[in-house]
């Protein structure tokens, strides 16, 4: 016996195959969908093909743009000597709220997976070692995620730039602010020491 009816499972289904969305929470958003008024339902979709039909990658640094290049990349002001190579667009927004960096970004579209058949080949690599030299960029900052996939990937780029002769530097990753040792596990800790700076008194 179906517990609801076909147009509300199969709402709750599209809505659970977005990353992040389990069961429940679809479950929660269509119910909310199915209870707001239909104007805002309308302004909710309209937003999404919108969005769908004009946002495209920009064709330098593949972040999310709405014309050939994306904000960052057609600012002047940005330092185009130094990159910043993150996984996904999201990436940049953690970045960019820091207000610590000021060079240009390199959105790889992914991480390298082997057991998912995720390669070089897959993500937008080749694009990148292709500005090197044309940006005549000195600095590649690997921002990948402190997971194996990034670790993979930050490896193999920082491999492939030793012809370059450019400045390949990892983002330090270690304990929270508030976070206690007692809790870190070894890797976090190994990398925050590795990671540490001096501190001028």
């Amino acid at each position: 016996m179906a517990v609801y009816t076909q147009p509300v499972q199969t709402l709750i289904d599209e809505l659970g195959r977005m990353p992040g969305v389990g069961p429940k929470s679809a479950q929660r958003i269509a119910f909310h969908l199915l209870k707001i008024p239909a104007d805002d339902v309308a302004r909710l979709a309209l937003s999404i093909t919108d969005a769908k039909a004009r946002v495209r990658f920009c064709t330098r640094c593949w972040n999310f743009a709405e014309g050939e290049l994306c904000p960052i990349c057609l600012d002047d002001r940005r330092d185009s000597t130094v990159l910043c190579v993150v996984e996904e667009s999201r990436d940049i927004i953690s970045i960019e709220k820091t207000g610590e960096f000021t060079g240009r970004y390199h959105v790889l579209l992914g991480a390298m997976n082997p057991l998912d058949g995720v390669g070089p080949e897959q993500l937008k690599m080749k694009e990148l070692f292709a500005r090197i030299e044309p940006e005549d960029v000195q600095e590649v900052i690997l921002c990948t995620n402190p997971n194996t996939e990034g670790e993979v990937t930050a490896m193999y780029i920082a491999r492939m730039m030793k012809p370059f002769g450019v400045k390949v530097t990892r983002i330090a990753s270690g304990l929270p602010v508030g976070g206690d040792l007692e809790y870190a596990d070894e890797l976090t800790l190994g990398r925050a020491l590795e990671g540490r700076r001096e501190l001028h008194g």
